[in-house]
């Protein structure tokens, strides 16, 4: 088996990287096609608190992924090492600077880049796509914590129309259920499996999944 490395990054901080990572790797485990891996390369950690808090709720056999920690170039490694025996392996990246980030990217067959739908937000997301496009490897921005029941105002239909960035289909909506489920040490898709929030969540992992051709 030779895993997809999927990077989530994004430079500008408090874009909900973490939350997207744990809900894209727990929908891809979910479908039982193949196993899946997290790596945290944030410093910050939360993917490694999320992680343990889960593993006080269902038991460290009963998370449904495998987990490691990881920093810089190392990331590169660890993430090809887990790819050689899981379907699909999700990194959470920094949002630092280019170098902390590269290793991560490089190795990756798609970053994912979640931007919250405001001009400034899709602005400062194109330094993140630039750091892709000079490793070679392909970006989809995505959508997050867009307002429920609002439209999308004309300057972000706008801001999204010239950035040229592949923006995937699907969107995340701004909604406390993603947080609380977090939380937990759980997702959307567990907490509240017939919300919109896990629909949502899974149609992104079901567009990814499409897109790499996973399964």
């Amino acid at each position: 088996m030779s895993g997809r490395i999927v990077s989530v990054a994004q430079q500008k901080g408090g874009s909900g990287k973490t939350t997207l990572a744990a809900h894209l790797a727990v929908a891809l485990a979910r479908a039982g096609d193949f196993p899946v891996a997290l790596v945290d390369v944030d410093p910050q950690g939360s993917l490694g608190t999320w992680f343990e808090t889960r593993e006080e709720l269902l038991g460290e056999g009963g998370t449904g992924l495998t987990f490691r920690t990881s920093s810089g170039w190392g990331a590169r490694r660890e993430a090809r090492a887990l790819a050689r025996d899981h379907g699909a392996v999700i990194v959470d990246t920094p949002p630092k600077t280019d170098s902390d980030v590269r290793p991560a990217i490089e190795a990756a067959a798609l970053v994912v880049i979640p931007v919250q739908p405001t001009p400034v937000d899709i602005w400062a997301t194109g330094q993140t796509v630039e750091i892709a496009r000079r490793e070679g490897t392909p970006s989809l921005v995505v959508l997050n914590r867009v307002p429920p029941r609002a439209a999308l105002t004309g300057d972000m239909l706008k801001a999204i129309a010239e950035s040229d960035f592949r923006t995937a289909q699907a969107r995340l909506g701004n909604r406390t259920a993603f947080a609380a489920s977090m939380g937990e040490g759980r997702t959307v898709l567990e907490s509240d499996p017939r919300g919109k929030g896990a629909a949502e969540a899974q149609a992104l992992a079901d567009e990814i999944a499409a897109l790499l051709d996973m399964g």
